[in-house]
């Protein structure tokens, strides 16, 4: 999907006189009327070099998150080479000719035409050209029918031209991406038709924004609503008030948490502004032009990247504590500016995953500025957080202590995560946990029965900012999830010989009491559990724990189900209701098999019949999700298979089987990819083998045949 969408601009340039289609974006969803002049100008500038690195060119546009606009944020547009952007009819005010300053037109309550592009002049002189979507449309493409039929929502395009308008016009719309797909299955599908139907039959020409502007400059001058968005009727309120805008799941439920979280977010960013101004600028020639330019890093953490930003913004030459300072006070920067992304007051709790989130990133910079200059910020921030309503919890102090805290990491955090899931696989003598490096200095594993000892040495160190810890270690595993883990940095070396020694002693001896007593006494405090793995590895390891426990239950199904499946037959040839266990055990072992069935690369399909005529004799009920998920997945694997070997014609005839035999269970199938790959594969080899089979080749004729059968089960049209 990435690459096709470059590759869509590579190609939209072509086609539309040298303009890319694509577009560049706030760097991280950020209200940028909300924030402050010297972050504007980040956040733009971030996703100009984040668009530049993506697109390799020069952004002619951008969107701005939320369409959230003030004249300042279209100010730094254009003061760093934005050209144009993109509002909702709402937001215009009022408008005139170029020329006629004295002639305004009120076009406030969505009176302006979007068939056109404006420009605004801005408080410099300067001048940005904006465009306002169509808003009717765009509403009935989110929240209407329009994505139920391709050609129906072409004939809505074509209906808002109208030939009374003297101007060459412009028809577009916008919506959430996710409309296409997510929110509408097979939106994007109608999309496509859609803009396929207008253009074969010459409905109207398809372009761009900025080939656009290049052929027809606007020749009307417009006045913005400031502090106004496309998603909020109130301005920007629901991004700093209890404004009355939610997402309508919970009535009843308050967001008047959103301004003192706004609050505490806005004293969190100015308490840190001294902290970074001063002490930045012990190591580079201009703190904040060193921000601005530390997108290259974050799109690229290898060392080099990093000397070569260093090389560049450094007042002289660092020492590499002096390195790990630096990026520190960068990363309290990056992680105060993501603490402000959008989605955290867009919906209704605070306790929200979204809301947490952005907590966790303001959480960071805390713990980066405590570590650096000492600075106790995180008092302060709950101070505010307690004034924030929660309609679960007391207020947002409560999830911040649960969700937040929890999740909070360091050197000493990745190495208990470190430490303990060594118990439960084999690792390399380097390799990464996230955004860290960890290399084995000493690593010993011993097992009596059940019980599991790993003791050993470390280092750890953050790929982020070079930070580094050389931790020691020793993991107790009691069956279960019953994990004891000390975990510390030794200051010296006889202190982890000695460690070791009296621990593995006692484990070799089965004294387990005696043995956690020293685990106890050399970690001092330093104790983790299982819960202190991060959230990935905690599922994955619990899935290993009870491994065994999964294999016995199955086991106890399988045998329920296969030992009695004469006297389940008895029963149904009396027409009597076969007992519930035995339709438990069923159930069980068929949707296993059923799952299972599609993890191999060559689908066996006897086995396949084979569960197919149990399902409808029992009247089996499927986990469809889970089916549909793994056959949709091996169906795009072996349509993948099929588009390196596009001529072995049993591939088409695997898929074809399955499809057929799959069709009674109306499993929710996710066929985008191999509908892709079959479309891909016809445009580039349907034509060849249709030419062999015209010739009286059989490989061509038998190909063409399975083609097009196979388009029939993938609902495409061949």
């Amino acid at each position: 999907m990435y690459e096709a969408i470059l590759e869509a601009d590579r190609l939209s340039m072509k086609r539309f006189s040298g303009h890319g289609s694509a577009i560049a974006h706030g760097y991280n969803h950020i209200i940028l009327p909300l924030a402050n002049r010297r972050d504007k100008y980040t956040q733009i500038t971030w996703g100009i070099k984040d668009f530049e690195r993506r697109f390799k060119r020069f952004p002619e546009g951008m969107w701005l998150p939320e369409a959230a606009v003030d004249k300042e944020t279209l100010e730094v547009l254009v003061s760093l080479g934005i050209k144009f952007t993109i509002l909702a009819p709402r937001q215009a005010q009022r408008v005139r000719k170029s020329g006629e300053a004295a002639n305004w037109h009120d076009v406030r309550g969505e009176r302006i035409d979007p068939t056109t592009s404006y420009t605004c002049v801005l408080p410099s002189g300067r001048n940005i050209d904006l465009f306002f979507y169509d808003g009717p449309i765009s509403r009935d493409i989110s929240f209407g029918g329009l994505l139920n039929n391709g050609e129906g929502f072409a004939k809505k395009l074509l209906s808002a031209f109208y030939d009374q308008r003297k101007w060459p016009q412009i028809v577009h719309t916008a919506t959430d991406g996710e409309t296409f797909g997510h929110h509408h299955r097979f939106g994007d599908m109608a999309l496509s038709y859609a803009l396929h139907y207008i253009e074969s039959n010459k409905l109207a020409k398809i372009t761009n924004y900025g080939e656009y502007l290049e052929k027809h400059p606007p020749d009307h001058v417009v006045d913005i609503f400031e502090n106004s968005s496309w998603s909020c009727v109130h301005g920007i309120e629901r991004w700093r008030n209890n404004c009355g805008c939610n997402s309508g799941m919970h009535p009843g439920w308050t967001q008047a948490w959103r301004k003192p979280l706004r609050d505490a977010l806005d004293w969190l960013r100015d308490s840190l502004i001294p902290v970074y101004s001063e002490e930045a600028s012990k190591y580079f020639h201009n703190p904040w032009d060193a921000r601005n330019d530390y997108i290259g890093v974050m799109l690229d953490r290898s060392h080099e990247s990093i000397e070569n930003f260093l090389a560049m913004h450094a007042v002289r030459e660092l020492s590499k504590k002096e390195k790990m300072t630096a990026l520190k006070l960068l990363e309290i920067q990056r992680n105060i500016m993501l603490s402000y992304t959008s989605c955290g007051w867009f919906f209704d709790e605070v306790s929200g995953i979204e809301t947490v989130q952005i907590m966790q990133y303001a959480s960071k910079a805390i713990q980066y500025a405590e570590e650096l200059r000492g600075l106790k910020l995180e008092e302060g921030f709950l101070k505010y957080l307690e004034k924030a309503p929660s309609n679960v919890y007391k207020n947002a102090v409560v999830p911040y202590g649960m969700f937040v805290k929890n999740a909070k990491s360091d050197l000493l955090r990745v190495g208990a995560h470190y430490s303990i899931s060594s118990i439960f696989e084999e690792y390399p003598e380097r390799m990464k946990i996230y955004c860290y490096t960890t290399k084995s200095e000493v690593y010993n594993k011993r097992e009596a029965g059940k019980l599991k000892l790993a003791t050993g040495k470390a280092n750890i160190s953050s790929d982020i900012t070079w930070d580094e810890m050389t931790i020691s270690f020793a993991v107790l595993h009691l069956g279960d999830h019953n994990i004891n883990a000390g975990v510390k940095e030794f200051n010296r070396a006889e202190d982890f010989a000695v460690m070791q020694a009296e621990i593995t002693e006692a484990f070799e001896k089965g004294d387990i009491p005696e043995l956690i007593r020293h685990v106890d006494k050399h970690f001092d405090g330093n104790i983790f559990s299982l819960w202190h793995l991060f959230r990935d590895e905690q599922k994955k390891v619990l899935d290993q724990v009870l491994h065994q426990t999964y294999e016995g239950v199955e086991a106890s199904y399988r045998h329920i189900y296969e030992d009695n499946s004469t006297i389940m037959n008895f029963y149904q040839s009396l027409l009597h209701r076969v007992p519930r266990p035995f339709l438990s055990a069923a159930e069980y072992v068929i949707n296993t098999d059923m799952k299972r069935i599609f993890e191999k690369e060559d689908l066996d399909i006897d086995q396949l019949k084979k569960l197919m005529d149990e399902i409808k004799r029992w009247s089996i009920p499927l986990d469809t999700t889970t089916i549909g998920f793994v056959a949709s997945s091996w169906i795009t694997s072996v349509m993948e298979r099929l588009s390196q070997q596009h001529e072995d014609v049993s591939l088409f005839e695997k898929i074809d089987t399955a499809l057929e035999l799959l069709k009674p269970l109306s499993l929710p199938l996710n066929l985008w990819k191999a509908q892709n790959i079959y479309f891909s594969i016809g445009r580039n080899h349907f034509d060849k083998m249709k030419e062999w089979a015209a010739k009286g080749d059989g490989l061509g004729r038998k190909w063409v045949e399975g083609f097009s059968k196979l388009g029939y089960y993938l609902h495409v049209k061949s």
